[in-house]
C-alpha cells in the first residue's frame, strides 16, 4: 500500500484535465503513442463532440521513481457544475487531487467550488497551471493566485501543457512525493469492504461496479454482498482499468478498479453502497451495519422533465435504456407518467439543465430512442388548506388552492473580469438576483447573490456569457426555499386543456409567458375545417388569446353571373358544416402532434 497513490484530477470546465490526462497516460506507457487519441478517457461520443467530460473515468497506471514501482490510481473528472456530484463521488475514493487552472483564464468559479469540495474531504491539492505552451501574458499572475488560494509558495505551483507534456513528469513527481498513500483501516483484515462509486452495464457480466476497496481483499469467483441493495452475487469478474478493462486474480486493499456481479436488476446496485465479503466470517443482519463503509448523500435533483418516446412502441425500451443510464448515472432519477396527448412516459430528476440536455442526447445516440419532452419545472413546496405541507414536481398536480408556495433558491457565485461587473450585475433586471454581494480577487470580481432555480435553468447561463463576453464563469448550490408569488399557466386549445403545456411561472413572468406560448401555438398547430381558439390561463382569467383562422375553401368558384343568392345559399351551407365540425370537435378529443410539444419547447 505504500506503493499506491489514489488521486484524481479537478477543475473548471475546458481548463485541459482530459488533455492532461492524456499526457499522464503517454508519461507512464500505459497508453502506447500510436494509439493514443484527444480526450482517451472521454469514452462516450457525446463527449467529444461537445469537448466536455461528462462521466468520470479510472484508470491505472504504473510508474517507477528512484527505481521505485508506484500503482497510481487517476481518476479524470467533469468540470461543469451540472455534474458536481460525479466530483464528489471521486473525492471520497481518493487521497489528493490535482487542481488544474488555465493560464489564460485563471481560477474560475468552479476551481473554487472544487477546491473547497477537495479540502473538505482532507486531501492532499497539489496546484497547477496548465496550457502554458501558448504563452499567456498572465502566467505568473495566475501562478500568484493559485499560490494564495492553496497557501503555498509560488515555486509549489506546477507549470504544465497537456498538449506539449511541458512539465507533466515533474507534476507527476510531485503526485508520487506529495500525496499520502491508502491508509490502513481498523477492521478486521479478514473483512472486505469496497465503496461503490460508479457502475455500468454489460451485456455478458451484468452490472460491474465501479469501487475503491478500503479494507481486506476479494478474488475471482468469490461470493459477496451490497449492504445497501440487500443482494448476495458471485464475482463473475473483477480487475482494473488499464484504460480498457483489464482482469486481475484479486483487488486488495487501497486498490480501485471493476466487479462484475452478474446482477441484471439495476435496482439493486445503488452508488455509495458498501460490498462486503467476509471470508469465513458470517455475515449476519446484526454486523452488516457495522461493515457498512460511509457512502454519499442521495442526489436531489432539482430539475424535472418528462419523457415520452415518440413512438408509443417505445416505452418499454424507454424504461430499459433510462435503467441502464441510471447505473451510469446515478444522479438521474425517474417514476412513471403520463400525458393524454403523448401517451406512457416518465417523470424524470435532472441536477440541472445541461444533465437534462446530456441525458436526452444519450437516449438517442446511445438506445436509438427519440423522446419528446415537457418543459423543465422545478419543485414547489405548497402549504395547504390544512397546514400541510407537500412537493409538487409536476405543474399538473399544482393545487389551485393553498395558504403559501414556497420555491427552490440557488446559491450563485458568478466570477468576472473587473470591467464585466455592470453589465453582469445588469442582469438584475431581466432575472430575479437577490442578496448580491461583491468581492474583487486580483482583476476579478467574485459576485454571490441568491437567484430563483426557476430563473437559473431558464437561460440564466447563456445571458451570462453574453453580457461578459464568454468570461464570467458560474457555480452553484440550491440552498433553501423561499416564499414566492407564482401562477399556473394553462393552455386550451379549442376550449379544451392541453396538459402537457402546463407550467408554473412567477406572476411578473405569467402574461410574458402566456403571450408567447399562444403566439408559438398559432404557428405552429394545423389548421382545421372550423376556427380554433387558443387561450392561455392564469389565476382563473385568459390573459392572452390568439386564433387560428379555419381552413377555406372556395365553394363558389364554379359559378359565374347570375343571381348572388346562388352564392349566399352555399355560403350558408359551408358555414353550418363548419359550426357542426365545431360542435363535434368539442365534444372529442383535441389532437396536438409530438412534434408540436417538440417545437413549443425549443427555445
Amino acid at each position: 500500500m505504500e506503493n499506491i497513490r489514489n488521486f484524481c484530477i479537478i477543475a473548471h470546465v475546458d481548463h485541459g484535465k482530459s488533455t492532461l490526462a492524456d499526457r499522464l497516460l503517454e508519461v507512464t506507457g500505459t497508453v502506447e503513442k500510436r494509439k493514443m487519441k484527444a480526450q482517451y478517457l472521454d469514452q462516450l461520443e457525446l463527449e467529444r463532440e461537445r469537448g466536455i467530460t461528462i462521466k468520470m473515468a479510472p484508470v491505472r497506471m504504473a510508474y517507477t521513481l528512484n527505481s521505485k514501482p508506484y500503482t497510481l490510481n487517476l481518476i479524470d473528472t467533469p468540470g461543469h457544475t451540472d455534474f458536481s456530484y460525479e466530483v464528489s463521488r471521486a473525492l471520497l475514493a481518493v487521497e489528493g487531487a490535482i487542481l488544474l487552472v488555465d493560464a489564460s483564464q485563471g481560477i474560475q468559479a468552479q476551481t473554487l467550488a472544487n477546491f473547497n469540495a477537495a479540502k473538505k474531504a482532507g486531501l492532499k491539492i497539489v496546484g497547477a497551471v496548465n496550457k502554458i505552451d501558448l504563452n499567456p501574458s498572465m502566467v505568473s499572475e495566475v501562478v500568484k493566485s493559485m499560490a494564495e488560494l492553496l497557501e503555498v509558495s509560488e515555486s509549489d505551483i506546477f507549470r504544465v501543457s497537456g498538449k506539449t507534456g511541458q512539465g507533466v513528469e515533474d507534476l507527476l513527481k510531485a503526485v508520487v512525493e506529495q500525496m499520502p498513500p491508502p491508509s490502513l483501516s481498523d477492521t478486521d483484515p479478514g473483512v472486505f469492504q469496497a465503496l461503490i462509486f460508479d457502475s455500468f452495464y454489460h451485456e455478458h457480466k451484468g452490472i460491474v461496479a465501479t469501487a475503491r476497496v478500503f479494507n481486506g481483499e476479494i478474488k475471482n469467483g468469490a461470493n459477496a454482498h451490497l449492504i445497501a441493495g440487500n443482494a448476495d452475487f458471485k464475482v463473475k469478474e473483477l480487475g482494473h482499468f488499464a484504460p480498457e478493462m483489464k482482469v486481475d486474480e484479486k483487488l486488495e486493499n487501497g486498490q480501485i478498479g471493476y466487479i462484475a456481479t452478474g446482477l441484471k436488476n439495476p435496482e439493486l446496485l445503488k452508488i455509495g453502497d458498501t460490498m462486503a465479503a467476509a471470508g469465513n466470517l458470517q455475515l449476519t443482519a446484526d454486523n452488516l451495519k457495522k461493515f457498512a463503509l460511509p457512502g454519499y448523500k442521495e442526489p436531489q435533483p432539482v430539475v424535472f422533465v418528462s419523457f415520452y418516446p415518440e413512438a408509443s412502441d417505445d416505452y418499454e425500451d424507454l424504461k430499459s435504456a433510462l435503467g441502464k443510464l441510471k447505473l451510469n448515472d446515478s444522479a438521474l432519477q425517474y417514476e412513471a407518467d403520463f400525458n393524454e396527448f403523448l401517451g406512457r412516459g416518465f417523470k424524470t430528476g435532472f441536477l440541472g439543465k445541461l444533465h437534462f440536455e446530456i441525458t436526452a442526447e444519450r437516449l438517442e445516440k446511445e438506445f436509438n430512442i427519440k423522446t419528446v419532452h415537457s418543459f423543465p419545472s422545478v419543485s414547489y413546496k405548497i402549504k395547504q388548506r390544512n397546514n400541510e405541507w407537500v412537493v409538487v414536481n409536476n405543474p399538473k398536480d399544482f393545487p389551485s388552492d393553498y395558504l403559501e408556495v414556497m420555491e427552490p433558491i440557488a446559491k450563485v457565485e458568478i466570477l468576472a473580469p473587473a470591467e464585466y461587473i455592470g453589465t453582469v450585475l445588469r442582469l438584475q433586471d431581466v432575472f430575479r438576483l437577490r442578496d448580491v454581494n461583491t468581492q474583487t480577487i486580483g482583476k476579478t470580481v467574485l459576485i454571490s447573490a441568491n437567484l430563483p432555480l426557476a430563473d437559473l435553468i431558464r437561460d440564466f447561463d447563456d445571458k451570462l456569457k453574453s453580457v461578459s463576453a464568454g468570461y464570467a464563469s458560474l457555480s452553484y448550490e440550491v440552498a433553501d426555499y423561499v416564499s414566492t408569488k407564482v401562477s399556473k399557466l394553462t393552455v386550451l386549445v379549442a376550449g379544451q386543456e392541453v396538459s402537457g403545456l402546463t407550467r408554473i411561472v412567477h406572476k411578473e413572468d405569467a402574461e410574458r409567458e402566456a403571450r408567447r406560448t399562444v403566439e408559438r401555438l398559432k404557428d405552429l398547430l394545423p389548421r382545421q375545417q372550423f376556427a380554433q381558439a387558443l387561450q392561455a390561463v392564469a389565476d382563473s382569467k385568459i390573459i392572452a388569446r390568439e386564433n387560428i383562422p379555419a381552413l377555406k375553401k372556395d365553394v363558389t368558384g364554379y359559378l359565374y353571373g347570375g343571381d348572388r343568392t346562388r352564392k349566399m345559399k352555399l355560403w350558408k351551407k359551408q358555414q353550418r358544416g363548419k359550426e357542426k365540425l365545431k360542435e363535434l370537435a368539442s365534444k372529442s378529443k383535441i389532437d396536438v402532434p409530438a412534434n408540436v410539444f417538440k417545437e413549443l419547447l425549443k427555445k
